[in-house]
């Protein structure tokens, strides 16, 4: 959504990035790494990606076999494991290749640069972790891949014959997915144990800042007129004269949505009328939560200038704390897990026969979860009672918010094994004083966490051994 807005809007939205492994295949289907890594009840995970511009699925580099290349050489030696040139080249390739139309990128050697710092710290931190003894091992790379496998409809031998004929290796694929697992779980212990989050700390955040916590979540729109890197004085002038005009207009009424359309250059935005949707105002560009702090819903701001270009924004809809609820789902499933014994494949093809016994009628799906689930609620019919949102894996909590009341799922395969999930209801729920101050937990930790972040990888990087090369 904010992959135009270059520093400050979009470094600043990278750096914090909370989540997910990240997801690269490079094949040409369209293939999402499962994060293997999550557990069934999410545990606050932060994986911190090279902040690069529209470095999306970056981490995951696949080299070409049989690939002619120009001549290669070394740039970098970080604790005796090279860096070459064609290791950045490929990576600046993929940045640039999959960068939408629009959105911008620094130059070619400012790019060549970020890249080639974040190859460096990802060496430091795979170097620093096995050297305390981390590593992941062949069975969770193997669940990994085989979940990657299953969600997209493939057999392990069908996957890597589509990877060998898209000319990629599989082994190296395999190799490089273990490093990411490695830097992920590396970054979650060594960062989240330097946030030490207090009550008084905790009390002081939830008074005085109130973008984050009194407004729980913000529904903001916003026009972008956006400004060439390189442009002169007189041109900075008139796109600014023309983002006033516009500004203008929007105040006194005319259809903001439609203006969007017309003049944003944010192709992430335009044609939802520029409207980023109601997000978390920790999850927003801090110039926005800033922006309509001081806006009631419905007004339009003043232009505000960004490295990416000229913004006139709305404030479409603010969700206060004190007022919010949130949505609680009750499900129950049905789990038969995998292992080598226990191939993905063949556990989907069970469920199926499951599920169609639950929907001819021969038994219902409690009935079934008693006798075939190996989940601890299978005593329970397979109730898992009422969850709030996050508390289950994104692949399962995915599957159950698509479902209508008394729905059944398709089989939905996880790092657990396969499931059959059944909606049994949902209801809105009011935000207790506790869960408001643990959203404000959640949002201070997650503000704490780029510094954190930040010092950890710089104290590394100054403890190791990193030579430079030059071009021959």
């Amino acid at each position: 959504m904010t992959d135009h807005l270059y520093p400050p809007l979009q470094v600043a939205l990278q750096r914090r990035v909370i989540g997910a492994l990240t997801q690269a295949l490079c094949l040409s289907l369209l293939i999402g790494a499962a994060s293997p890594a999550m557990a069934q009840f999410r545990q606050a995970a932060p994986g911190v990606t090279p902040r690069i511009a529209n470095a999306n699925n970056l981490s995951t580099e696949l080299k070409l076999e049989g690939v002619q290349t120009t001549s290669d050489y070394i740039v970098a030696v970080v604790n005796q494991e090279p860096i070459t040139h064609t290791d950045v080249d490929k990576r600046v390739s993929r940045i640039q290749d999959t960068n939408k139309a629009g959105n911008r990128l620094p130059p070619t050697e400012e790019l060549r640069q970020q890249v080639l710092d974040a190859l460096i710290d990802e060496k430091v931190q795979i170097s620093y972790a096995r050297t305390i003894g981390m590593d992941v091992g062949d069975a969770e790379v193997d669940g990994a891949i085989e979940n990657i496998a299953a969600q997209n409809q493939l057999s392990m031998r069908d996957l890597k014959q589509r990877m060998e004929a898209d000319g990629l290796n599989f082994q190296r694929y395999r190799s490089s997915l273990r490093e990411q697992l490695l830097l992920q779980r590396l970054r979650e212990r060594e960062v989240n144990n330097r946030i030490q989050i207090s009550e008084p700390d905790l009390d002081a955040f939830i008074k005085d800042d109130p973008a984050a916590q009194t407004e729980l979540a913000l529904n903001v729109a916003h026009i972008l007129i956006a400004v060439p890197d390189k442009a002169t004085p007189a041109q900075i002038q008139a796109l600014q004269t023309k983002a006033q005009g516009i500004q203008e207009r929007a105040v006194k009424g005319a259809n903001f949505a439609q203006m969007a359309k017309e003049f944003s250059a944010d192709t992430n935005t335009r044609d939802q009328g520029g409207a980023l949707g109601l997000k978390d105002a920790s999850k927003l560009p801090e110039l926005f939560v800033v922006t309509t702090t001081k806006l009631k819903v419905g007004e339009i701001s003043p232009i505000v200038r960004s490295n990416a270009g000229f913004h006139i924004i709305k404030l479409v809809e603010r969700e206060n704390s004190a007022q919010a609820s949130y949505t609680q789902q009750r499900a129950r499933h049905i789990l038969l897990r995998t292992s080598p014994q226990q191939v993905t494949k063949d556990q989907v093809d069970r469920i199926l026969v499951i599920k169609k016994q639950i929907t001819d009628g021969l038994a219902s799906f409690a009935q079934l979860a008693r006798q075939y689930s190996e989940d601890g609620s299978g005593a329970k019919g397979g109730d898992l009672g009422f969850a709030a949102p996050g508390q289950f894996v994104p692949e399962f909590e995915k599957a159950l918010t698509a479902l209508q009341t008394g729905q059944i799922s398709d089989p939905v395969v996880t790092r657990y094994g396969v499931h059959l999930i059944q909606l049994i209801e949902r209801r809105e729920v009011q935000l207790t004083e506790q869960q408001r101050r643990e959203a404000a937990r959640s949002v201070l930790r997650e503000r704490r966490f780029e510094p954190a972040y930040e010092d950890w990888a710089r104290e590394l990087r100054a403890a190791a051994w990193i030579e430079l090369h030059d071009a021959p």
